[in-house]
């Protein structure tokens, strides 16, 4: 977990960028003498700041069970499926790392307000749309508004409890974001078996519309100090990072040879590095390059992308598959993946209680070969006439992997930078995380376009057709959280040891 400074205090936090460059720096005068007026209540803060970090992560995979409905219903191709889930993570990666920024200067209650009526309003949009187009385009503004209010649930929760007590109150928030990745697809699968593909975004709306008053009346107004906002530095990594994923998901549809797929790889790149040619001289930048500079924070971070690479693109494809060759129902299929979304719940516990004894490293290490190992079983069981108990012990093993991951990561995250880049640091690593997930997405969704695909051929079913596709898919999963678990051990040993 990482350290957030609000107000003058320190607390631990899971995600989001520190409010200041320095954690270590005293409370602004106006800030220290009102602290116990602006603070806010321990309780309604909690239940405000929970619920709405809660909507933000159950829409990371609460899509995946609905995604053959939204086929059928939009007629959708695979490109059209990857940016739905791709709309919104490519968005919240970008815009995570302003999110702080912008309540630190205008004030953290009114931006988080902010936040969740975009996030409302896109989910108006979404379960409004007519088409897969415009299914898109409201995904992301969905990411743009959870991107502003996820980071400030976080450092208002940190702001709202005791010292003595943060520990607990930011486990709690911990735990709520778990639950969310969790029970994503078995919820998504639920409503959408209950009623329509559509509803899994009108449950959003009343949440907001409850959240929005009551977050007026409950919270604490207040601000940190005032950073500039990197605007050209949001809108040449926006551009940059579409231009590297719109060549990666249209090159698997219609090759890679074509004008378009090429510029969009040129001008990606381009305009990929003129963004990080600007982060390395400004003052102030949205991405502290210095803090790649050491070693270890960059191996965690490698790491970390590829964990995300692994673990998005597989359950991308393998929700789908439940439905689509296995014939069963979006609820079904949600229920099946809870090996692999569950387990991380109680294993992570596990995990965490056995970091102080051997060591962060150890565990992400044994967590990223476990969830390899759990691809790879997959991968070599998967067929159109495979039982599902064959499934399981991959499902399982991919699921200890990710308690293993998600318990320690945070520790070597901090454990790799200064005291006073912990903030920073763990804002950087949770947009890396996002787009790791886009890339896998794009990536593992080309590799299926190449090797299989939607419907039938004129010499396979559309079952088999589609599992020819998912299997090279899965493999290359494997051997990415392969390279993961390689860069973990690569890490120093005296920097593992001091994270764990």
């Amino acid at each position: 977990m990482t350290e957030t400074t609000v107000a003058g205090t320190r607390g631990t936090s899971a995600a989001g960028p520190d409010p200041a460059p320095d954690a270590t720096a005293p409370a602004a005068p106006h800030e220290a003498g009102q602290e116990a007026a602006t603070v806010g209540h321990p309780l309604r803060t909690f239940i405000i700041v929970g619920t709405a970090m809660f909507m933000a992560q159950l829409d990371n995979l609460v899509v995946t069970s609905a995604l053959p409905s939204i086929q059928k219903s939009l007629h959708a191709g695979l490109s059209g499926l990857q940016w739905t889930i791709s709309a919104y993570t490519l968005t919240f990666a970008v815009f995570l790392l302003s999110g702080a920024t912008l309540g630190d200067r205008y004030g953290r209650k009114r931006l988080f307000g902010i936040g969740l009526t975009v996030f409302t309003l896109g989910s108006v949009g979404s379960a409004l749309a007519p088409d897969i187009g415009t299914l898109i385009g409201a995904r992301a503004i969905q990411g743009l508004g959870g991107a502003i209010m996820v980071p400030l649930t976080l450092t208002m929760l940190s702001a709202a409890v005791r010292p003595e007590r943060r520990g607990l109150a930011i486990g709690g928030w911990g735990a709520l974001a778990g639950v969310a990745v969790a029970l994503g697809p078995v919820i998504g699968g639920g409503v959408t078996e209950a009623a329509s593909w559509q509803w899994i975004f009108w449950i959003n709306v009343p949440l907001g519309l409850v959240l929005l008053p009551l977050s007026r009346l409950w919270l604490a107004e207040s601000r940190g100090p005032a950073r500039k906002l990197d605007l050209p530095g949001i809108g040449l990594a926006s551009l940059g990072l579409f231009g590297l994923v719109y060549a990666l998901i249209r090159g698997g549809q219609i090759g890679w040879s074509r004008p378009e797929v090429v510029a969009g790889f040129v001008l990606g790149a381009a305009v990929t590095g003129g963004f990080l040619a600007r982060e390395a001289r400004i003052p102030e930048p949205m991405l502290p390059l210095r803090l790649f500079r050491g070693r270890s924070f960059s191996l965690v971070n490698v790491a970390s992308m590829l964990m995300f690479f692994g673990m998005f693109g597989s359950v991308f494809f393998l929700i789908q598959l439940f439905q689509d060759v296995d014939g069963l129902s979006p609820l079904a299929s949600g229920v099946r993946a809870l090996p692999w979304t569950a387990v991380p719940m109680l294993a992570a516990p596990i995990a965490g209680a056995l970091s102080d004894r051997i060591g962060g490293r150890t565990l992400v290490g044994v967590g990223l070969l476990c969830q390899a190992a759990g691809l790879a079983w997959l991968a070599s069981a998967l067929g159109v006439d495979t039982p599902y108990s064959h499934l399981v012990p991959g499902l399982v093993l991919g699921g200890i992997g990710n308690g293993l991951f998600f318990a320690p990561i945070a520790n070597l995250v901090l454990g790799s930078v200064r005291r006073e880049q912990e903030g920073i640091a763990s804002g950087v690593n949770n947009a890396i995380r996002e787009f790791g997930g886009v890339l896998g997405v794009a990536v593992m969704g080309a590799v299926f376009a190449a090797r299989g695909g939607y419907g039938p051929t004129a010499t396979l079913s559309a079952q088999q057709h589609f599992v020819n596709g998912v299997i090279p898919a899965v493999y290359i999963g494997a051997a990415v959280l392969l390279v993961a678990s390689a860069t973990i051990w690569a890490l120093p040993r005296r920097a593992a040891a001091s994270a764990g």
